[in-house]
């Protein structure tokens, strides 16, 4: 796992590559933290993870999250609802065989891109599918039909099907993956900050929330947003001047 600093134009991004063939470790647990901690300090980063199995053709499947105990599952949980609920944009770039802490970590993502060789595999533990908050995101994303089956029975999904569901955002050749990823950090562009937090959050509750229930939290978002409209309107008219 590398974590690298880099600048685009006036915007330094965060990137993370992680070996989909990994267990849980605390080293992984320490290296998602740490671009955390990066996203939170630098207002204006885009955090991109690269997530690809690195295990030699003929290896055998690591069992996710391997011989560990509940709590590093319970750090592991907490460091993906903290990457989820950054202040910054984040992408995902996948390649090959997606289970384990890739899969884990992107559905935690805003934006994902895949090459088109990608597998979605659900983790497996033994002979039993992984009972961890993955199976949360993947039916308040995909729906509870598509969940049920990728997770209960171990379906594998391929990339045309993970695009079809929502699991995937974009599909890019495996030789060309720097332009969707700067086309996409381009657009994320300016969208940081708690107001990206906030509008995130609303979208994901939505899948859960009653509308009635959310109704305050939306007219909340509204109204700075047309306080901050107001302000920018007055600064702008003020510098005319």
């Amino acid at each position: 796992m590398t974590t690298d600093l880099i600048g685009l134009g006036d915007r330094a991004d965060i990137i993370l590559d992680i070996d989909a063939s990994t267990p849980l470790t605390d080293s992984l647990i320490r290296s998602v933290a740490e671009v955390c901690d990066g996203a939170e300090d630098s207002a204006e980063a885009v955090v991109i993870l690269r997530l690809a199995d690195r295990s030699l053709p003929g290896t055998p499947e690591t069992a996710w999250p391997g011989d560990t105990g509940v709590h590093a599952v319970n750090k592991w949980e907490r460091v993906l609802r903290r990457l989820e609920r950054l202040p910054a944009a984040t992408i995902a770039v996948v390649q090959g065989a997606v289970g384990g802490p890739a899969l884990e970590l992107l559905l935690a993502m805003d934006y994902r891109i895949g090459t088109p060789d990608v597998v979605v595999r659900p983790p497996f533990l033994g002979r039993d599918p992984w009972p961890g908050m993955l199976l949360h995101r993947l039916s308040q994303q995909t729906g509870v039909a598509a969940a049920r089956r990728i997770t209960l029975f171990g379906s594998e999904i391929s990339a045309e099907r993970a695009l079809h569901t929502g699991i995937l955002d974009e599909l890019a050749p495996a030789d060309d993956l720097a332009a969707p990823v700067a086309a996409a950090a381009k657009l994320a562009t300016g969208l940081a900050g708690s107001e990206l937090a906030i509008r995130r959050r609303l979208v994901l509750d939505a899948a859960t929330t009653a509308f009635e229930e959310s109704l305050g939290a939306h007219l909340s978002a509204c109204d700075r947003a047309l306080r901050r409209a107001r302000t920018r309107t007055s600064a702008a008219e003020g510098s005319a001047a």
